[in-house]
């Protein structure tokens, strides 16, 4: 069956993140935009005041005197590095202003001050700067000033813009920290709840009246399955203990009173699966909390291994190291050897041979790697996924086993008690592979 392609997802944190830094930013920008439009007008009528009283100014000092002098003003101010004047030509090639907002209002106003044949340009004869064509009788002149200082106040804006956008982005990032910590606290709480540590419990006291209402639900729940988990021990530690006497006593019974040996010989087979069956419905049920400690890995796996002592059903080849260490608790990681070894024994084998069987582990880094192999028929790929399951067995054949359908169950079950994680897989020339990945200790 072909996997759905895969998604780029992001977590909340950096979801909401986005969202705020996105919508402040296009705040931040609208609110600039507005700015400027508002603000260019008065700067643009207060640069057309300026520069006609410039305009003015040299109109009137050099109206004021003669022709030789004029042309004497206009050398001396020739020499200076912001006023410049010039006698304007016929063959004068000029470049109007711009064409922002800004410009057409600053154009406007000049020749509202200085009358409607002003001419205002950005570059004359290939030479940049703002000139302003004035009269003075019948002769025209170009004034050029430096637009640096205008300029200046278009271009200081975007430092507050810059600033503007880091103040955003940090502001998110805390905005996003402080909605996600709540729930953040509630997918953790919620891990330990699938771990089994129904003591998990969240703060009642967050001023936030949504959270707190979804803690004290959270809390209400943990309380709910902790009862729950502990009814349930107490049944079935009671429901062992009323099934095992009567059980006692048929066995004592039939052993007493049936004559016939074959028969009661099947009688004790089928007491002894009913008290099999019993114990795994006790270990399934086990409480989750374990004392972990540093387990010779090789030593509990022979253990388990010796006690399938017909090599007419299976044989199992021991190949872990001896060196390596574990973190676990040694009855429960037995009993995932035993369970697994046991599988193997029913239905890992080929027809009329007995199930082969390699454990082997080695060290990945922090983790150890249990490998247990069998070389028989393997399990379908569509029902891998089920092995886990309790009650579920891999096909038609095992409706008429003599198990409870807990075994792998229990396997994982244990496995995540100990902080480790169970996989399994169809090796590719045959066989089930059961992997188990255990803290390393040293």
């Amino acid at each position: 069956m072909p996997q759905p392609p895969k998604i780029l997802a992001f977590n909340l944190f950096w979801r909401t993140f986005a969202l705020l830094a996105a919508l402040l930013a296009g705040a931040v920008f609208a609110w600039q935009l507005t700015f400027r439009a508002l603000d260019a007008e008065p700067r643009a009528l207060e640069s057309a005041h300026q520069l006609a009283g410039l305009v003015n100014l040299c109109r009137s000092a050099m109206a004021a005197t003669d022709g030789v002098n004029r042309v004497a003003m206009i050398k001396s101010l020739t020499y200076t590095r912001d006023i410049q004047v010039e006698v304007a030509e016929a063959t004068d090639q000029w470049v109007d202003y711009g064409n922002s907002s800004f410009t057409r209002q600053l154009v406007q106003a000049l020749q509202q001050r200085l009358g409607a044949d002003t001419v205002v340009a950005g570059s004359l004869n290939g030479d940049a700067g703002l000139w302003v064509r004035f009269s003075i009788e019948t002769e025209h002149y170009w004034l050029r000033t430096n637009p640096e200082p205008m300029s200046a106040k278009l271009t200081a804006n975007w430092w507050w813009l810059l600033i503007a956008l880091l103040v955003t982005i940090l502001g998110s990032a805390l905005i996003a920290r402080l909605i996600n910590h709540p729930l953040r606290e509630l997918a953790t709480a919620a891990g330990r709840i699938r771990e089994g540590e129904y003591d998990s419990r969240l703060d009642e006291s967050t001023l936030t009246s949504e959270i707190r209402e979804v803690n004290m639900g959270f809390n209400r729940m943990a309380r709910d399955l902790a009862k729950m988990e502990e009814d349930r021990s107490v049944m079935l530690a009671g429901i062992s203990h009323d099934l095992r006497t009567p059980l006692a006593r048929l066995r004592l019974e039939a052993e007493m009173s049936v004559t016939d040996e074959l028969a009661r010989q099947y009688m004790a087979q089928d007491i002894d699966q009913l008290d099999a069956i019993i114990n795994k419905f006790m270990d399934y049920a086990r409480p989750s909390e374990l004392a972990l400690h540093p387990i010779k890995l090789r030593d509990v796996a022979e253990r388990e291994a010796q006690g399938f002592r017909d090599p007419s059903q299976i044989r199992i080849q021991n190949n872990v190291p001896a060196d390596i260490k574990v973190w676990a608790d040694e009855v429960e990681l037995g009993r995932i050897f035993l369970n697994i070894m046991e599988n193997a024994r029913r239905y890992g084998h080929l027809p009329d041979l007995p199930t082969l069987m390699l454990v082997t582990a080695k060290v990945q880094g922090a983790e150890v790697l249990i490998t247990l192999r069998d070389h028989g028929p393997g399990v379908p790929q569509d029902k891998l996924d089920k092995l886990t399951t309790p009650f579920f067995r891999g096909d038609a054949a095992r409706t008429a086993a003599t198990g409870a359908g807990l075994g792998l169950a229990i396997v994982e079950k244990s496995v995540q008690r100990q902080g480790g994680k169970l996989s399994m897989r169809n090796a590719d020339d045959g066989g089930l592979v059961t992997q188990i990945r255990l803290r390393r200790a040293q």
